[in-house]
Order: C-alpha cells, then structure tokens, then sequence
C-alpha cells in the first residue's frame, strides 16, 4: 500500500514524550492539541510535534515507529535534538490553523470519522 505516513514525536511542557504513526499528520496534531482523543496525550498534555519522519510505505513507517518506541529516553531525545535543537513546536510549519478546536473523538463509536 503506498502513500505518504508519518512518524512523530510529540512532547509535551515536562517533556514527557509519545511516538506515533499516522496517515494524516495535520488532523492528529490538532487532535493532540485538542485533547480530542482520551488517553495517555491527553493525560500528560503531550500537544508539542518536535520530530516528524515521512514515508512512502506504510510498511516502512510500522517498523521505523517500532524501532523508535523500542529506544531509550535518552536515545529519543539525541534523535529530538539532532534535528530540533530548541524543542520548537513543528506545527506551525504543516499548514492549518490549530487554533480552532475539533471535537472530541467517540472511541466506542465505530463509524468512520472521515
């Protein structure tokens, strides 16, 4: 199956880190944002993109996103830094205006959101 998946990193104020694979990278970040998703991003308040990966391959992406998950702190962080030395919040580069709220996402609902 080919077309464009991304890789991430969010952070958030503690840096507190979560990676994550995805086919639409704007609409997740501004669900990151939002908190339109319950769990673990939402818990910690995890809204920052600071590393950003894309792919050809969904194939490709799985295993990269496997291998980052499988890394240390530490080595997260070099990889964070090897590219965003300052943390910056990658989003503003993506295009669309997150500052408009989404709504939040039923996850018992199983009917496609798009």
């Amino acid at each position: 199956m080919s077309g464009q998946y991304f890789v991430y990193i969010m952070a958030g104020h503690a840096r507190t880190l979560y990676t994550g694979m995805i086919n639409n990278i704007e609409r997740r970040v501004v669900q990151h944002k939002w908190k339109a998703v319950p769990g673990f991003t939402s818990k910690y308040n995890i809204n920052q993109l600071v590393h950003l990966e894309s792919f050809d391959e969904v194939a490709h992406a799985i295993a990269r996103e496997k291998q980052i998950k499988s890394w240390s702190r530490a080595k997260k962080i070099a990889l964070i830094e090897s590219g965003n030395p300052e943390w910056q919040d990658l989003a503003s580069h993506l295009g669309p205006d997150h500052s408009q709220p989404v709504p939040p996402i039923d996850l018992h609902d199983d009917s496609d959101p798009d």
